[in-house]
């Protein structure tokens, strides 16, 4: 089914804060976690770091850094609803390259070895703890 032919968002307009957008399109759970992100400089938009504030159009690109990926997405509509997740996908097209990118890195994840398999012999016992050269006792009396 075409695109054209999808009935309107609700809440759709023509230009919208950056931060409602990010929850609006369920990039993140709630807009203050949004708008911290973007306090980071984790957001771009036009590949210049964004303000929480930064009106979005159609057509403007997002880059989106969540740990060590980075989301390339193109607004595609605005809406102030947060709505079910097939109508926020409506919102944004991944780029080809961020797919790409997206399914190299969950492919590296899954080839990578299991962090709990490099320890030999477990967690270390009370005996172990007190024989290791390095530990100390701490204790709040001698601060």
């Amino acid at each position: 089914m075409p695109d054209d032919t999808l009935p309107p968002l609700p809440g759709q307009t023509e230009r919208l804060r950056l931060d409602k957008w990010l929850w609006a399109a369920r990039f993140y759970k709630t807009r203050g976690l949004a708008a911290d992100e973007i306090d980071k400089g984790r957001i771009q938009v036009n590949e210049q770091v964004a303000k929480a504030s930064r009106e979005l159009k159609a057509g403007d690109r997002v880059d989106i850094r969540q740990g060590a990926l980075v989301r390339t997405v193109i607004v595609q509509a605005l809406s102030t609803v947060r709505g079910p997740a097939p109508q926020a996908q409506r919102l944004y097209e991944e780029t080809a390259d961020s797919v790409a990118r997206r399914d190299a890195h969950q492919e590296a994840r899954k080839l990578a070895a299991e962090p709990a398999e490099s320890i030999a012999h477990g967690r270390p016992t009370k005996r172990d703890r007190r024989t290791l050269g390095d530990w100390q006792r701490w204790s709040a009396s001698l601060d």
